[in-house]
């Protein structure tokens, strides 16, 4: 039976807590992979520590600039032998998109680019804010088009637009982020549901969990992760 991927988020810059999530998720009933987003990856020691890491994770930078600036964001990663997934912003445009994926392809044929659609701390209100006339909904479903026109890996978006998006891109990689467990608060996160409903109803193929799982005590925070996605 295949098992459920999870992300874990170690949004964090102190080495040892970032080793202590590690070694703490660690189960055989789940496929726990590591990501490290901007926090860690900026750090001095958690670039070095990246370096030498000899486990697959997944490296969470949402590049999103010029194209010769993103080509060489990826060419400096390289020595990353065991960064598995990376991430790239879709509105960074088409040509942006198709660019960094050969070059990833070039650079690590293992690294996955996944393109990041709407972040899940916006919501319809927000993208007023920003300019945008689309609707959520709208805009995700456009990016997911660019994002297969390029040829990525895969998209991080919302387990809530996940099964609009799978009617469409039946075979399409999907991340979801805004994941917590039933009772847990929301905090920055503005749409989101419970890995249940992520991975068994909506299908999608991984989530990303940070606080659920790393407040408190992890072990038995991945013993309930277990319990919930075997009811």
């Amino acid at each position: 039976m295949k098992k459920n991927k999870i992300f874990i988020a170690c949004d964090t810059s102190n080495l040892n807590l970032v080793k202590k999530i590690i070694n703490q998720t660690k189960t055989k009933k789940l496929e726990i992979i590591p990501k490290f987003g901007l926090q860690f990856f900026y750090s001095k020691k958690g670039r070095k520590f990246l370096e030498k890491f000899n486990n697959n994770f997944f490296l969470d930078l949402k590049i999103n600039d010029i194209k010769q600036t993103a080509l060489s964001a990826i060419d400096s990663l390289k020595d990353l032998k065991k960064c598995r997934y990376i991430t790239v912003h879709v509105n960074g445009g088409l040509e942006m998109l198709k660019a960094v994926k050969k070059k990833a392809t070039i650079t690590n044929k293992n690294l996955k680019v996944l393109g990041v659609t709407v972040l899940t701390s916006l919501n319809n209100k927000s993208l007023k804010e920003i300019g945008h006339t689309k609707t959520l909904n709208q805009l995700v479903l456009k990016q997911v088009g660019l994002i297969k026109k390029a040829g990525l890996h895969g998209a991080v978006l919302s387990a809530k637009e996940a099964k609009f998006v799978k009617k469409k891109y039946k075979n399409l990689f999907i991340v979801t982020p805004g994941i917590r467990l039933s009772g847990d608060k929301a905090d920055d996160q503005a749409r989101v549901v419970t890995p249940y409903e992520a991975l068994k109803k909506n299908k999608v193929n991984a989530v990303v969990m940070g606080r659920s799982l790393v407040r408190g005590n992890i072990k038995n925070n991945i013993k309930k992760l277990v319990d919930h996605l075997s009811q």
